[in-house]
């Protein structure tokens, strides 16, 4: 029968060596066989693929995939870069009363004032 520790040890290797998975954000837990998965990966895919590896193990019983998929975020711009465009269109739109507004962008979420 093979011991917790060896099982964790095993699935850690097998995270390690999937050119698929970055295994640094994802933390593995066994107690009596069942291999819990924690931490994040930046695909679905990842959380997949991350859950195969460790039910290849020998001696698992059972995985509980707890892995949060984190996408990655591209596009996403910062809020005062968005503020300073909403203020620069509003002053070409609105020149008499752009300065009666106030903007307020928080996590890119826009509300205007005023």
């Amino acid at each position: 029968m093979r011991t917790d520790e060896n099982i964790k040890q095993d699935v850690e290797y097998e995270l390690k060596w999937d050119p698929d998975i970055d295994p640094s954000d994802i933390g593995v837990a066994v107690k009596d066989g069942v291999v819990t998965l924690s931490g994040f990966v930046r695909s679905w895919r990842q959380k997949r693929k991350a859950e195969e590896d460790a039910t290849r193990v020998h001696g698992v019983k059972g995985v509980a995939n707890d892995v949060e998929v984190r996408l990655p975020l591209i596009n996403k711009r910062p809020d005062p870069e968005i503020v300073r465009e909403i203020i620069a269109q509003l002053k070409a739109e609105l020149p008499y009363s752009a300065d009666n507004i106030k903007a307020v962008v928080r996590d890119g979420y826009v509300t205007l004032k005023g």
